[in-house]
């Protein structure tokens, strides 16, 4: 099913100008010809050819591929940009429009990424300026390494390695090299580069519909910056396993798309195709520098991780391997003022980066081991149930919780609760002091400090530490010291969480159990009877918040009407356990009856 991609723009048509426009106007340093719409070049505000002493390099294509390769201007790298429409060339007369704007006596070095439009185009301006008197080299550059050769005329595609061969031309010509150097190094640098990538969707143009060439579950690998198709469709798989295929595929052995054998060293991008987070990026090379270490036999000598050269908003990103030595890395790590070029990467990097150690705790019991007893109590043994109950229900509960979650908040109540769930039962098996009650307590909210991030984690951590505190020093706890220690991480969670009776929060399901339970010891009822019927109470009353108006936390960002839809996670998953625990009791207790 296609339908209309939904973007922040205006008039499609005013795309590539009002960009343009929004670039110069962020960054100081930028500025671009007055000659919109057909015209559409970036340049340097503080360059002009008739004052331009060094080399000028210029780049450029269709547009969509932002940064690339506007975001590249600036003292050390591009000189100038053209910018096509998106994915189109642009024309021979925005190219000489560059050239004329940007050349001083020493000429321009034109880096063409191999299509055949920029090709045709960047060559006829290259050779109109020449029979103009400027001086003019062009290097074309075609990195793909996602199909075989050979490709006829048309050649391996120009992809991200473009980005590092730039830096690599704009250094040299900053450095006050020659035209013919500065297209030496050019060359040198587009010869030992490869790169292929992985796609999760295909892109949408401004004012077109979404394909939906690209079904649930499949990835395109070798797919083109275009949205061309690539060499293969295949189903998702581990990024490990998505980034172990490309590296190979760059340094095929049989093919040998790059110079680069055991023993080279080389420069690792990892780049974003537009729709790919920062996460993603990162857990792609933090798999690919050991891969290429490892199973490559590989020195990694620079890793940049971004988004270089994007394709709008294709989900996906693309890795290029690039041979270094000496002169590539510096022109690598010569400043740029260049607004998109990584300025953190600079810098020889270890082999490998050992973690810096956690300073040890400060806490009493540091140094002392805590071990399981070898032999339960009876109290002991209910804690164990309850507990085991309590996080086991909450582990079930792990997408149902998510799903509220989704209607009104972030999403991940259930998977939050579900890390503390199930460390609570690693941790139970191997270090908790059943036999103590206070201690049990205390190690639980250990267990999901450790664990458990965001609001609820260091919330669940509070309880815990009240419960603990109110219960220890006693060997064996009465149920009224239980209902005491309840009420005193109630409190403790309405101090420093702000919240109280009626703000849609867990306490919402604490609060009604505590005062039932209460109620009924002080009335003299059975303590199992009391908690059982304030584990009802702690159920009901997490119910009851679909009616009530949020006051904290991620809903009270969400409408009234939504709201009332689905009861707050949070209180849900604290009367599950809490209900679980009250029933696995009564098991324990009462076998026969259950």
């Amino acid at each position: 099913m296609s339908y209309r991609g939904k973007k922040l723009i205006n008039d499609p048509n005013d795309v590539v100008t009002e960009f343009i426009e929004g670039l110069v106007e962020t960054y100081p340093g930028l500025q671009y010809l007055d000659g919109f719409p057909q015209i559409k070049v970036v340049l340097r505000a503080d360059v002009s050819g008739t004052t331009n002493d060094k080399v000028a390099v210029i780049s450029g294509g269709g547009s969509g591929h932002e940064p690339a390769h506007s975001g590249y201007v600036g003292a050390g790298m591009l000189t100038a940009a053209i910018c096509g429409d998106v994915f189109t060339s642009p024309p021979v007369d925005s190219i000489l429009a560059g050239i004329r704007a940007v050349t001083g006596p020493k000429g321009c070095l034109l880096i063409v990424m191999n299509y055949t439009g920029d090709r045709l185009n960047f060559g006829l301006a290259a050779e109109q300026a020449k029979s103009e008197g400027y001086k003019v080299e062009m290097v074309i550059v075609g990195d793909d390494c996602a199909l075989p050769p050979p490709r006829g005329v048309a050649g391996r595609r120009g992809l991200a390695g473009t980005v590092l061969v730039s830096k690599v031309a704009g250094a040299a010509a900053d450095s006050g090299l020659s035209l013919a150097d500065v297209a030496i190094e050019a060359k040198r640098a587009s010869e030992m580069v490869g790169t292929m990538g992985v796609a999760l969707s295909v892109c949408t143009l401004p004012g077109q519909v979404t394909s939906d060439r690209l079904g649930p579950g499949l990835m395109e690998l070798g797919l083109g910056i275009h949205g061309e198709p690539g060499a293969a469709v295949a189903d998702l798989q581990p990024v490990d396993v998505v980034v172990s295929h490309v590296l190979k595929q760059i340094l095929s052995k049989e093919i040998q798309y790059v110079p680069i054998t055991r023993g080279s060293r080389v420069v690792l991008m990892i780049n974003g195709l537009g729709a790919t987070t920062i996460m993603e990026l990162m857990i792609a090379a933090q798999k690919a520098v050991p891969e290429l270490q490892l199973e490559h036999g590989l020195a990694v000598d620079r890793v940049y991780t971004g988004s270089f050269m994007t394709s709008l908003d294709m989900a996906g990103f693309s890795i290029t391997v690039m041979k270094s030595d000496p002169t590539i890395l510096q022109h690598l790590d010569a400043p740029t003022k260049a607004p998109y070029w990584s300025v953190g990467a600079e810098g020889d990097r270890p082999p490998a980066k050992i973690p810096v150690p956690v300073p040890p705790s400060c806490s009493s019991r540091s140094n002392e081991m805590i071990t399981q007893p070898q032999e339960l109590s009876e109290q002991g043994c209910i804690l164990e149930a309850a507990i085991q109950a309590a996080a086991n229900e909450i582990i079930n509960l792990r997408d149902k919780l998510n799903e509220w979650d989704t209607k009104v908040g972030d999403g991940d109540c259930g998977t939050t609760m579900y890390r503390g769930a199930t460390a609570v039962l690693e941790d139970m098996k191997k270090c908790y002091p059943l036999n103590d009650a206070a201690e049990t307590v205390n190690e639980i909210g250990a267990s999901i400090r450790r664990v458990m991030g965001g609001t609820s984690g260091i919330l669940y951590d509070i309880f815990c530490k009240a419960a603990y505190t109110s219960l220890k020093g006693s060997p064996i706890i009465s149920s009224k010291q239980w209902a005491s220690a309840l009420e005193a991480s109630i409190a403790a969670v309405s101090k420093y969480g702000g919240a109280s009776a009626g703000y849609r929060t867990m306490l919402d399901a604490f609060i009604p159990a505590l005062t039932v339970l209460k109620e009924k010891l002080e009335a003299g009822d059975d303590p199992l009877t009391a908690f059982l019927l304030s584990s009802e109470a702690a159920m009901n009353g997490a119910e009851s918040t679909k009616d009530m108006h949020a006051q904290a936390g991620w809903s009270t960002y969400i409408a009234a009407d939504l709201l009332s839809l689905v009861p707050d996670p949070g209180a849900m998953a604290a009367a599950a356990w809490y209900r679980a625990a009250a029933l696995a009791v009564k098991n324990k207790l009462q076998p026969s009856q259950s």
